[in-house]
C-alpha cells in the first residue's frame, strides 16, 4: 500500500489468466468509471493492476473492481497483492509457512510459482477438450452418418472445442461490448454451420484455439524472460540480535541494525560493512560481470550476491528505500507507461474493427441485389470469411510485447527503462546533452598538481592548504587532507570563516592563511601566478604573501571518449556539456572527449535555461536527452524529454526525477540503450507493416470469393503468433 495523499490509498491486484493485451485495455476502461476510482492502470506484462481509490471506501472498490474484472473476462482470477506489513508477516518464519499463509490468504494459490501452475493446468485442460472436440468432429466426418445424428456430433464436436468462446461472445455482447475477436470468431463459424459447412466451421474454431494456445504459451515465456529479472528479490536478511542471529524478512529490518551475509547470500538491504571483506557479483544491478571487493566502510548495494567471504553490514536504509526494492518497482511498473505507438494501435483497433463489421454485412447483403445470379449463401460466406480476417489481435497483441521485450533486453544490459514512452523516445533522441561531475568524470578529485612560490617547499604548501581546509567537508577539501596524509592537529587552528563564493580565512599557528580562488587573491590585494595546468585551482596565501597553488582535477571516465564517439556512430546530431564547474576545466574535458557544445559555471537554473534553448530549436520529431547524476540536475532531467540518471552513485532525487536510470554508472551505455530502442522500433514496426499487409491481402481474397476459412483464420491467429514470437527476439538483443 502507498498513500498518494490524505485521502486515497494506492492497491495492486493479481490478474491470473491474463492473456490478451486488448482484454487488459477493456478492463483499465472498466474498472476506471467505478465510483471512487481515481486511476487504474493494467499492467499486461506483470498481469498486475495498480488502482489508486478513496482510502475510507478502499475495501468496497476492490470488490467492485474485481467483481467488474469478472464481468469482463470471467477467466480471470482476482487476487489483493498483500502490502509490505503483511509479507513481513508471511516470511517471519520459513519460507513453506510463507507459502502456505499465501496459499490460505489468496484462497488456495500464491502469486509467484502458483500462477505459473494455474496457467499451465489451464491450458493442458484447454488441449485435452480440444483433443476430445477433435476427434468427435473425426468421427462426424468418417462414420456413414447423415441428417440430426451428423449435425448432432459436429454441434458437439463444436462446442467442446469452441463452446468458451460463444459463451464469452454472448456476455460481452449484453454488456454492449460486441466487437471483439469473440464475436468474431462466433458470427463466422455459426453462419458457415448456416451454410452447412460444418467440418469447416469446427476446424476453424479448433485453429482458431490452437492458435490462441501457442499465443499464451509465446506470452508466457515473453513475460517469464522478463520475470527472471526480478530474482533479485532477497527472501530474507540475517539480523543480529541479543539472542543470536535470527532470520527474517528484509521488511522488518531498520536503519542501524546489523546483518550478516553469508557466502552465496544476496544482500537483502543496503548498507555499511563494518567487519569482514568479500568479492561480490554485481550483475543483477549493474550487468557487470566482474567481481566488486566489498571491505570495512565499503557501502553494498541490496542485489549484490556475496561470493566468498562472511560480512557484517549496517543497514543505512530501510527496504522500501533501498536500491532492489526501487530497481523491482521500476521493472514492475515499467510497461506501466504506454508509448504513442502503442496507443496509436489500441485506438486504431477500436475503430477498425467496426467498420470491418459494417463492410461485411454489406458484403453479404449488397450484392446478391445488385448482381445478377449471385448466390446469397456464396456473398454470406465471403462476409464471414472477411470478419474473420479482420480481428485485429495481432496488433494489439505484439505491439506492448515489443516495448515490453525492449524494456527487458535494456535492464539485462544495466539500464532501467521506466516506460513503454521513453523507450520509444529514446529512439527520436537526436541531441544528448550532459552533466560533467560524476556523468562524464569519476566525481572523484584528487591533487594533480602543486605548485609553490620560491621562497615556499611543496610539502609545506600543502601543509598549510589541508589545515586552512580542515572544518571543510567539500570533496576538494578532502582531497587536498588526503593528498596531505599526515595527523592534523586541531589546536593550531584558530579562527576559521568560509567567504562565499571566494574560499576560506583561517589562523594557523597565529598566522593568517587565505585558500580560495583567484577572486579572493585579487579580493585580498595579493598578487598570484596563473595556473600551469587545467582543473580547479586552490590558491594560497601565508600572512598576506602569496605561498603558491595547488590544481584538483576530476578523472574522466574510462569509457567516456567511447561513449561519444558511438553516440555520433548513432547519428545524434549534438552532444553538449552543462557544468557547474570553471570554464577552464570544462573545457578541457569537452576537447578530450569530443564534445560539440560547451558551458560552464552554471547555476542549476542556469541549466534549464540552456536545455529549454536546445528543446525549443529542435525540429518537432527529434528528442533532447539530458544526462546527469547530482540533486541538482533534477530540474533538467525532468525538464529534458528524455532524462537519464546515473544509478548506481547518483544521488536518489536525479533517480527519481529521471527516466532512464543507468545502472553501472557508465556513459557508453547510453549509446546501447538507443541502439535496444531503435531495434525494438524496427521490430514493432515489421509486426505492424506485417500484419496489415497480410490481412489487406486477406481481406481482398475474402470478398473475392479466393481466400477460404482456412485462410483467413490463418491471417488472424497465424499473423498473430508469428508477431508475437517476432517481439521476442529482441529479448535476445544485447545492443
Amino acid at each position: 500500500m502507498v498513500s498518494t495523499n490524505t485521502s486515497q490509498i494506492k492497491k495492486e491486484l493479481l490478474l491470473e489468466g491474463l492473456h490478451c493485451a486488448n482484454c487488459a485495455r477493456k478492463i483499465e476502461e472498466g474498472v476506471g468509471k467505478l465510483d471512487g476510482v481515481s486511476s487504474v492502470a493494467v499492467n499486461f506484462a506483470t498481469t498486475r493492476m495498480s488502482i489508486t481509490a478513496d482510502a475510507d471506501r478502499s475495501a468496497e472498490v476492490l470488490a467492485e473492481a474485481a467483481k467488474r474484472v469478472k464481468r469482463i473476462e470471467p477467466h480471470i482470477r482476482v487476487s489483493v497483492i498483500e502490502p509490505a506489513d503483511a509479507a513481513a508477516h508471511r516470511h517471519k518464519d520459513h519460507h513453506d509457512h510463507a507459502a502456505s499463509h499465501a496459499e490460505e490468504h489468496a484462497g488456495g494459490h500464491s502469486h509467484a510459482g502458483h500462477q505459473h501452475d494455474a496457467g499451465a493446468a489451464q491450458l493442458w485442460k484447454r488441449g485435452a477438450r480440444l483433443a476430445v472436440g477433435t476427434a468427435v468432429a473425426a468421427l462426424a466426418a468418417l462414420l456413414p452418418m447423415s441428417g440430426y445424428a451428423e449435425i448432432g456430433l459436429f454441434i458437439l464436436a463444436y462446442l467442446l472445442v469452441g463452446g468458451d468462446v460463444v459463451w464469452q461472445a454472448v456476455r460481452n455482447m449484453t454488456r454492449g461490448q460486441v466487437f471483439d475477436e469473440y464475436f468474431l470468431m462466433t458470427i463466422a463459424t455459426i453462419g458457415a454451420f448456416a451454410i452447412q459447412e460444418y467440418p469447416e466451421a469446427v476446424a476453424v474454431m479448433l485453429f482458431y484455439q490452437v492458435g490462441e494456445m501457442f499465443q499464451s504459451l509465446a506470452v508466457n515465456r515473453s513475460r517469464k524472460s522478463i520475470q527472471s529479472l526480478m530474482d533479485i528479490r532477497p527472501d530474507y536478511a540475517n539480523l543480529e540480535t541479543a539472542e543470536g542471529v535470527v532470520r527474517v524478512s528484509p521488511e522488518q529490518v531498520s536503519i542501524g541494525d546489523r546483518i550478516v551475509v553469508k557466502p552465496g547470500e544476496r544482500v537483502p538491504l543496503d548498507g555499511k560493512v563494518i567487519s569482514g571483506s568479500s568479492m561480490m557479483d554485481t550483475s543483477a544491478l549493474t550487468g557487470e560481470s566482474v567481481p566488486r571487493e566489498a571491505q570495512p566502510d565499503s557501502e553494498v548495494l541490496s542485489g549484490f550476491v556475496n561470493l566468498n567471504g562472511v560480512l557484517t553490514m549496517e543497514v543505512i536504509k530501510d527496504y522500501s528505500e533501498s536500491t532492489v526494492s526501487k530497481i523491482l518497482e521500476l521493472v514492475q511498473n515499467a510497461t506501466s507507461k504506454k508509448a504513442p505507438t502503442e496507443t496509436f494501435i489500441n485506438k486504431f483497433a477500436r475503430v477498425y474493427t467496426p467498420i470491418v463489421v459494417i463492410v461485411a454485412a454489406l458484403l453479404a447483403v449488397v450484392p446478391p441485389f445488385v448482381i445478377s445470379g449471385a448466390e446469397f449463401s456464396d456473398w454470406l460466406y465471403r462476409a464471414l470469411v472477411f470478419l474473420v480476417i479482420s480481428c485485429p489481435c495481432a496488433l494489439v497483441v505484439s505491439i506492448p510485447l515489443g516495448f515490453f521485450g525492449g524494456i527487458g533486453s535494456a535492464s539485462r544490459a544495466g539500464v532501467l527503462v521506466k516506460g513503454g514512452n521513453y523507450l520509444e523516445a529514446l529512439g527520436d533522441v537526436t541531441t544528448i546533452v550532459f552533466d560533467k561531475t560524476g556523468t562524464l568524470t569519476e566525481g572523484v578529485f584528487q591533487v594533480t598538481g602543486i605548485y609553490p612560490a620560491e621562497t615556499v617547499q611543496a610539502e609545506e604548501l600543502l601543509k598549510y592548504a589541508a589545515y586552512a581546509e580542515y572544518h571543510s567537508n567539500h570533496p576538494i577539501a578532502e582531497s587536498i587532507r588526503s593528498t596531505y596524509g599526515q595527523e592534523l592537529n586541531q589546536d593550531r587552528v584558530g579562527s576559521y570563516e568560509e567567504i562565499s563564493g571566494y574560499g576560506i580565512r583561517a589562523l594557523l599557528d597565529g598566522t593568517e592563511v587565505l585558500a580560495g580562488n583567484k577572486k579572493l587573491m585579487e579580493q585580498q590585494g595579493i598578487s598570484y601566478a596563473e595556473p600551469m595546468q587545467h582543473g580547479t585551482v586552490v590558491h594560497i596565501a601565508v600572512g598576506g604573501s602569496y605561498a603558491g597553488h595547488i590544481v584538483i582535477s576530476d578523472k574522466v571516465k574510462q569509457d567516456a571518449a567511447r561513449a561519444i564517439e558511438e553516440l555520433k556512430a548513432l547519428n545524434i546530431t549534438k552532444t553538449v556539456m552543462l557544468t557547474g564547474d570553471a570554464r577552464s576545466v570544462a573545457r578541457a574535458v569537452g576537447e578530450e572527449l569530443g564534445i560539440d557544445e560547451i558551458h560552464a559555471e552554471l547555476l542549476p537554473a542556469d541549466k534549464v535555461e540552456q536545455l529549454e534553448r536546445l528543446v525549443e530549436n529542435k525540429p518537432a520529431k527529434e528528442k533532447v536527452m539530458f544526462v546527469g547524476d547530482g540533486i541538482n540536475d533534477t530540474p533538467v532531467l525532468a525538464r529534458a524529454d528524455v532524462g537519464a540518471a546515473m544509478g548506481g552513485l547518483g544521488s536518489d532525487a536525479a533517480i527519481e526525477a529521471a527516466d532512464i536510470v543507468i545502472m553501472t554508472d557508465e556513459p557508453s551505455k547510453i549509446a546501447t540503450a538507443i541502439r535496444i530502442a531503435k531495434r525494438t522500433r524496427v521490430i514493432i514496426w515489421q509486426n505492424i507493416i506485417f500484419a496489415l499487409v497480410v490481412k489487406g491481402l486477406f481481406l481482398i481474397l475474402g470478398a473475392f470469393g479466393i481466400a477460404e476459412m482456412w485462410e483467413a483464420v490463418f491471417s488472424d491467429v497465424g499473423v498473430t503468433v508469428l508477431a508475437v514470437l517476432n517481439s521476442m527476439r529482441i529479448l535476445k538483443y544485447k545492443g
